[in-house]
């Protein structure tokens, strides 16, 4: 049966030829691009920062599409070998960004695309496709766990207060009622020295209600100014 349809496949898109052929190349260029397409909406979905970049999702679907055909083109048995071998080589040396990557995760996402895009460029379709849906599972499967998630400041607390208040005795309770941990950063002096300003990374024990912990900061510090801000912005403008 799978002998069968394996010389259905060939008979249709010509695997067994030497050299692919057009029906192939078409063929070929669907799949990279389906393959692509997955790992760019992976990305997507997984994103946890506060700076998505959409032209990164383009640049990974172009990409890998990109290096298919480029390692079509030079590819080549026994004696083409070596082309081939310079055919990959040229393919990650294309890698230039005139921008940084934002995350550490890009860098994985950009060779993620690219190897599902030399993998079909070198005909081995089974190969890049089983691996780039088992590496985006992975990866969808560990983002919505948290693994391996640091304990980390919810948001970052600025707190303006007068001389005579004694911060570390003034907020004290209030803290230990509403945070699960804080850490005091730096202390400034402002407006000539009359006020204090006082900055913190915090864990808010109930993060849906924010404004709670600051109007009771507010009572404790004279109605003076507090700032609270998260450091994880993950929230979607989209209501995808």
């Amino acid at each position: 049966m799978l002998q069968d349809i394996q010389e259905l496949l060939n008979s249709i898109f010509g695997f067994d030829k030497p050299v692919p052929g057009l029906t192939e190349v078409i063929f070929a260029l669907g799949v990279s691009f389906l393959l692509n397409l997955l790992i760019a909406t992976v990305y997507r979905r997984t994103y946890k920062g506060g700076d998505f970049s959409q032209d990164y999702v383009h640049t990974l679907l172009i990409l890998g599409t990109v290096v298919s055909v480029v390692v079509m083109v030079v590819r080549g048995d026994g004696e083409k070998a070596q082309a081939t071998a310079f055919g990959i080589f040229a393919a990650f040396s294309i890698i230039r960004f005139r921008t940084n990557v934002g995350q550490s995760r890009d860098i994985g996402f950009i060779f993620l695309a690219m190897a599902a895009g030399l993998g079909v460029g070198a005909r081995a379709y089974w190969l890049a496709t089983a691996t780039t849906i088992v590496v985006c599972a992975v990866i969808y499967v560990f983002s919505h766990l948290d693994a391996f998630a640091p304990t980390r400041a919810s948001h970052r607390l600025r707190i303006r207060v007068t001389n005579d208040v004694d911060h570390d005795v003034a907020f004290r309770e209030c803290f230990s009622r509403y945070l699960h941990d804080h850490d005091l950063v730096s202390v400034e002096s402002i407006q000539a020295g009359m006020m204090t300003e006082l900055r913190y990374l915090v864990h808010l024990k109930d993060t849906s209600k924010p404004g709670e912990f600051v109007a009771a900061l507010q009572q404790l510090n004279g109605n003076n100014r507090v700032l609270l801000t998260s450091t994880t912005p993950t929230r979607q403008l989209s209501a995808e």
